[in-house]
C-alpha cells in the first residue's frame, strides 16, 4: 500500500511540474530563418507565429514565389527548433524517459 501512495505522490509532483513547464513554454519564443537570415519567423511555445522579419532589400525584389518559399522554410525551421526545445525540456522533466509521440508534448 505504501508503494501506491508513493506513486500517487510522484504523479501529483509530475502534474505540478508539467503545469510549470507549460507556463514556461507559453512565454518561450523560438526563431527560425532562411535565405541566409533574410527571412526570420518567431514562434511562441505553443507554436503560434509571433514575428515575421523580412530583410527590406529582399522584400522589394518582386520575386514573390521565392519569398513565399523562404517564409515557409523559416517557419518550418522555427517549428523544428521549437520541437527540439520542447523535447529537451520534457526529457529534463521526465528524467530522460522517452515518451511515445503525442504523450511527450505538454500541449
Amino acid at each position: 500500500m505504501k508503494n501506491i501512495g508513493k506513486m500517487m505522490k510522484q504523479a501529483q509532483d509530475l502534474k505540478g511540474k508539467m503545469a510549470a513547464l507549460q507556463e514556461k513554454l507559453a512565454e518561450l519564443e523560438i526563431s527560425g530563418s532562411s535565405g541566409g537570415g533574410k527571412v526570420q519567423v518567431t514562434l511562441n511555445g505553443k507554436g503560434e507565429a509571433r514575428k515575421l522579419m523580412i530583410d527590406p532589400s529582399f522584400a522589394g525584389s518582386g520575386d514573390t514565389e521565392m519569398l513565399e518559399d523562404l517564409i515557409l522554410a523559416a517557419f518550418n525551421d522555427a517549428k523544428s527548433n521549437l520541437e527540439k526545445t520542447v523535447r529537451e525540456e520534457m526529457s529534463e522533466l521526465t528524467g530522460g524517459l522517452n515518451l511515445p509521440p503525442g504523450l511527450g508534448l505538454p500541449f
